[in-house]
């Protein structure tokens, strides 16, 4: 009975342990590009200048979807960028390249940028996470 009593209380922390890695669904592909990639910084947002304009993945660009450039992501790579002054958070996909302005890591689409900041202001500092990684492709044609 000794024996039961200390070996439970290991095997519930092994298994609670083992559960909480594997609810990350983070796969070895997305811990590897959240090292190698920017993600905290300022995001900005893009709309009318682009809307029904081919991206760099090929789709078409849709200011009321909830997408996203990245400069390195891979194409529909899933993140969620959560807004640091406010914790507001949104799930985009990355189907275009950019910024391009020093400082920003992240263009959001009008209606994402709207779910966590003020697009009148322009810029929000944000934290980018990874969250799937499984749907990633080169362009569409």
């Amino acid at each position: 009975m000794k024996k039961l009593l200390i070996i439970l209380p290991i095997f519930l922390a092994l298994t609670l342990s083992g559960c909480s890695s594997a609810s990350s669904g983070a796969s070895a592909k997305t811990k590897q590009y959240s090292s190698n990639h920017d993600l905290n910084g300022q995001a900005s947002w893009y709309g009318n200048a682009y809307h029904g304009k081919l991206t760099a993945s090929g789709e078409t660009y849709n200011m009321r979807a909830y997408t996203a450039a990245h400069k390195t992501l891979p194409f529909g790579t899933i993140v969620r960028v959560t807004n640091t002054a406010n914790n507001k958070s949104v799930d985009v996909k990355i189907n275009d390249r950019g910024p391009f302005v020093k400082g920003r890591v992240i263009d959001l689409s009008l209606v994402a940028f709207n779910k966590i900041g003020d697009s009148s202001k322009g810029l929000a500092p944000i934290k980018i996470d990874i969250l799937d990684d499984s749907n990633t492709f080169r362009y569409k044609h």
